[in-house]
């Protein structure tokens, strides 16, 4: 990383900024060019260890491309603020934000996992996790990533 004094070590501050963060971004390999779709995501850490999760159709790209190659990337970010020039020199205008960036290997949840995934998932939305049916569970994939690495940052005002 390049801007070391903006970098985030702290496990317990990039759970912070997971938990701020509302879309996930993940990058797959789709053969010539990379595959980028927005995600509802939540996560879970286990000491260092993080865990993402997000759900999606049984059917479709974003289901196919997995199948073929389950590596990906991610980006989340959350924080934005515009910080104005300094009097009249517009390069000097810049943003305040949060991010996390890394990879993993995307694996499907187990049927038993998805249900209490799922209701993760709700509960970072602060949504309650009621009325999960098991025809919406039967229709419906839980992918984890296992994050492998990330780096975090941190641009204040």
């Amino acid at each position: 990383m390049r801007r070391k004094d903006r970098e985030v070590t702290d496990i317990n501050e990039i759970k912070d900024i997971l938990s701020k963060a509302e879309v996930l971004r993940l990058a797959l390999n789709n053969g010539e060019y990379p595959y980028i779709l927005p995600v509802n995501f939540g996560f879970k850490a286990d000491g260092e260890k993080i865990t993402l999760f997000f759900h999606g159709s049984n059917k479709g790209t974003k289901h196919d491309i997995i199948k073929n190659d389950a590596h990906a990337a991610f980006e989340v970010d959350c924080g934005h603020m515009l910080i104005k020039p300094s009097g009249d020199i517009s390069c000097t205008a810049s943003y305040t934000y949060e991010s996390v960036i890394g990879h993993g290997v995307v694996k499907k949840a187990s049927d038993e996992e998805k249900g209490p995934l799922l209701s993760a998932l709700l509960h970072h939305y602060g949504l309650p996790a009621s009325n999960l049916s098991p025809e919406h569970l039967k229709n419906t994939t839980v992918y984890k990533i296992e994050v492998k690495s990330c780096t975090a940052k941190r641009r204040k005002a």
